[in-house]
């Protein structure tokens, strides 16, 4: 049995570990979102190949799985072989509309059992539930991804018609699927892509929830005993497209 002695004196051998908080200040308010956001994409039309390299690599520092295909038709064969491996079937998706392309026929081709979520938002109860209760029951969520974050390797999905959250953070295994164009290069510049967001009061095609998801849920007890999926999923893979999506 662990003494209270020993107990105590773990802790703060692990809490020594940590290199302490940084310094910040908060950021400039962008006056101009819109015309701040063009310049950035500008930017990184000429380099986001060393975006998608450094968030390559900081994506898999934090556990995530990363992916890489020349076009949309080859993103069924990556995902049935991620459920394959697991022995997973059913598998829970953005809308169509929303994801860039209807993969459900390739899918259910492939021996998975596809559910895609409706296009409009769920404004019964009951059938919020319905939505909720399906994604529970699937092994896997397929999404598309708003922003990638190549500073971090974070994920930044926005909720809402025909994209619930529950997509990505109910399954065990959380798959998104983006290209160039959702890059960027720092916490900073997403500042500004949420200052456009949000811009002028306009919401009417925006959920209540923008997520950010840096790797798999990880959980720790006092002891900094860490676990994995137990707040949500254990494994996040990541789908790049080499041809943009929506081009």
């Amino acid at each position: 049995m662990t003494t209270r002695e020993e107990f105590m004196a773990r802790i703060r051998a692990e809490m020594g570990k940590t290199r302490g908080l940084f310094p910040a200040t908060p950021a400039t308010r962008p006056e101009y979102p819109r015309e701040e956001a063009e310049a950035i994409r500008a930017q990184l039309a000429e380099r986001w190949p060393e975006a998608l390299e450094r968030f390559r690599h900081e994506f898999e520092k934090v556990g995530g799985v990363f992916h890489r295909v020349p076009t949309l038709t080859e993103v069924p064969e990556v995902v049935t072989g991620i459920a394959r491996a697991r022995e997973a079937r059913r598998l829970v998706s953005w809308h169509p509309s929303q994801l860039g392309a209807d993969l459900g026929q390739a899918l259910a081709a492939r021996g998975l059992t596809p559910l895609p979520m409706p296009p409009g938002e769920a404004t019964n109860p009951t059938e919020r539930a319905r939505l909720r209760q399906l994604a529970a029951s699937a092994e896997l969520g397929l999404t598309g991804v708003d922003l990638a974050i190549a500073e971090t390797g974070t994920l930044v999905l926005r909720s809402g018609a025909g994209r619930p959250r529950s997509t990505s953070l109910l399954p065990a295994y959380h798959i998104a699927v983006f290209d160039r164009t959702a890059l960027v290069e720092s916490l900073a510049q997403v500042g500004v892509f949420l200052e456009l967001w949000h811009a002028d009061g306009a919401t009417e095609d925006r959920g209540a929830v923008i997520s950010f998801i840096t790797g798999p849920s990880r959980t720790a007890d006092i002891e900094l005993t860490l676990t994995r999926g137990v707040h949500g999923p254990k494994e996040v893979h990541v789908i790049f497209v080499e041809r943009e999506i929506r081009g």
